[in-house]
């Protein structure tokens, strides 16, 4: 009896050790998935992170596409008509001259009139455009507005000012369509 009170007891401990070991095996189980979870849970906030970074990324260029896109727009609307105005341009200086070289203005006057109406109806349609003609004389020499053809000295003004127009210059709105040809003192 004694045996069987020493297998039993044998057979307890055994029972109890593989059952601690059971026990080990779940706790050390247990402590892997928290480990895994919390790293899984880390890589999963590192995505939403980077998602959301990207998302402010794309609602930002997409706002500066919209943006872009709108300035291009009201762009295009603002000078339509640039390029009819270059055609044109010509045109008015043909008309320019022409009213320059009138010697005999009584023997002419019906077609000088009539070269002046039109004239006058074609700087009038600019207008209604935003087409303007560029000031130059006496105004400081703007390399922007202006292209200096040739260089003289005048006492009457200072230099680097516009003294003489050869050919007009003309812009749409803020944009020069022409610029001037001048001559600037020195």
């Amino acid at each position: 009896m004694a045996n069987e009170e020493k297998e039993n007891l044998n057979q307890s401990e055994e029972q109890e050790a593989a059952e601690a070991e059971v026990i080990d095996a779940d706790t050390a189980e247990e402590s892997e998935t928290n480990a895994e979870g919390s790293e899984g849970l880390t890589q999963i906030e590192q995505e939403k992170n980077d998602l959301q970074e990207r998302l402010l990324r794309v609602q930002a260029e997409y706002d500066n596409f919209r943006k872009r896109t709108q300035k291009e727009k009201e762009a295009a609307s603002k000078y339509r008509s640039q390029d009819l105005a270059e055609a044109l341009l010509p045109v008015v200086d043909n008309l320019d001259r022409a009213l320059q070289t009138v010697q005999d203005e009584e023997a002419n006057k019906g077609f000088v009139d009539g070269i002046r109406m039109v004239h006058r109806q074609l700087l009038e349609a600019f207008d209604k455009q935003g087409i303007e003609a560029i000031e130059t004389v006496g105004q400081p020499f703007d390399p922007h507005q202006h292209q200096a053809v040739m260089q003289v000295e005048n006492a009457d003004y200072e230099p680097n000012t516009v003294v003489q127009e050869l050919q007009k210059g003309y812009k749409l709105k803020d944009r020069v369509i022409r610029p001037a040809m001048v001559q600037v003192n020195s």
